[in-house]
């Protein structure tokens, strides 16, 4: 008999790393049932990804509104998801890593007595506020969750540490590597307006660096370091600087403030995911705030330099893929200006296998479900 799958998510991140799983469910049709609802949590950019992936979106809830609160937010969504689930009736629900729409769709599966799978399970920097407020989402959904699926075996550690019963936890890499394979795949022969524009824009003979930057535990300060920092990095002749601005207004306003009208630096609208690809990949060094870039580059041979104080990715530092630079603007400058002087090093870092995954996740998360449902 059949099983139904629900997968909820609601941000650009959560569509990416779930698409190659939805896939992988779809094209086992004669097994699933496989539904996705979208809660629209960041509805501008999430169309981007489902587009380029293909995914069908069976229920849209656009709860998105202008500067909501997580409160709001979280409320909208448990109620809303109610509906959803009482329709569909599935087997399991699958959430995806440490937004609003993981934790609050895992909440409403428990209270419907569904099976949760987490996907990107474990992460844990291990202090509440930082990131906020996705370490305590993904907590809480680790707590409910009935299947764990950890990228990493730090993650799984992190699990067991938590008693988490160990045959409900499965080792798989992250699903993001599975999803930026496919991309790098379909750019080869894949017209974008985004793509050619970004040929325009940048100098192709200097150095590329990437910068990404978003996370609520930087906006004031943070942020303003970290543009004091873009500054004087720029003043390297053989360097440009392109820089997609989240829409935040909290990183908007400052980054304008404080890069714009510099010949170096472009400042652009947030890029839609085979663009963003496309970029990382002609990117010479990555700096970043965000979590799923830390996974994704050492794919592409590309150092990272993480701008936070902490990071439930640790694996990438203890391995040399990333390097935690914090938002100390001397500290990101230091570290960005050795790997632009020492060649040596920067050949060393792009050369570490990435111990985020090798680009089967998704095919170990299926196999483990078929195994739990004794499906052949």
């Amino acid at each position: 008999m059949k099983k139904k799958i629900l997968f909820i998510l609601g941000t650009r991140p959560e569509a990416i790393k779930l698409a190659p799983l939805i896939s992988r469910f779809k094209s086992n049709e004669s097994s699933f049932d496989t539904y996705v609802c979208s809660t629209g949590q960041h509805k501008e950019m999430l169309d981007q990804v489902t587009d380029f992936f293909e995914i069908n979106i069976d229920f849209d809830l656009e709860l998105m509104t202008k500067n909501q609160s997580l409160t709001s937010l979280s409320s909208k969504i448990l109620s809303s998801l109610d509906t959803v689930i009482n329709e569909v009736k599935p087997n399991y629900i699958f959430v995806h890593g440490d937004t609003t729409t993981s934790s609050f769709g895992a909440i409403a599966a428990f209270y419907n007595q569904i099976s949760v799978g987490h996907v990107e399970a474990g992460l844990r920097t291990f202090d509440k506020y930082s990131p906020f407020p996705e370490e305590m989402n993904r907590s809480i959904t680790g707590r409910i969750a009935d299947f764990h699926f950890a990228p990493t075996n730090e993650a799984k550690t992190n699990l067991l540490n938590e008693n988490i019963d160990e045959n409900k936890v499965c080792v798989t890499g992250n699903t993001v590597i599975d999803a930026l394979l496919y991309a790098v795949e379909k750019l080869n022969n894949y017209k974008n307006e985004e793509i050619e524009i970004l040929k325009k824009t940048i100098n192709k003979n200097k150095k590329i660096i990437l910068v990404t930057g978003h996370r609520r535990e930087n906006f004031g300060q943070g942020f303003q370091n970290i543009c004091n920092a873009l500054l004087e990095i720029s003043k390297s002749k053989d360097v440009e600087i392109i820089y997609p601005v989240h829409l935040n207004p909290n990183v908007v306003d400052t980054v304008n403030k404080y890069l714009s009208n510099k010949s170096n630096i472009h400042l652009v609208k947030p890029l839609n995911y085979p663009a963003f690809v496309w970029l990382m990949n002609k990117s010479y060094i990555i700096l970043t705030d965000s979590g799923g870039i830390q996974e994704e580059a050492p794919s592409l041979g590309k150092p990272v330099l993480v701008m936070r104080n902490n990071t439930e990715r640790p694996e990438g530092v203890k391995t040399g893929t990333t390097i935690l630079v914090g938002t100390e603007t001397k500290q990101i400058v230091k570290k960005t200006n050795d790997l632009l002087a020492n060649k040596e090093l920067y050949d060393s870092i792009g050369q570490i296998k990435n111990p985020y995954g090798d680009g089967e996740a998704s095919i170990r998360i299926l196999n483990f479900i078929k195994s739990e449902s004794n499906i052949k």
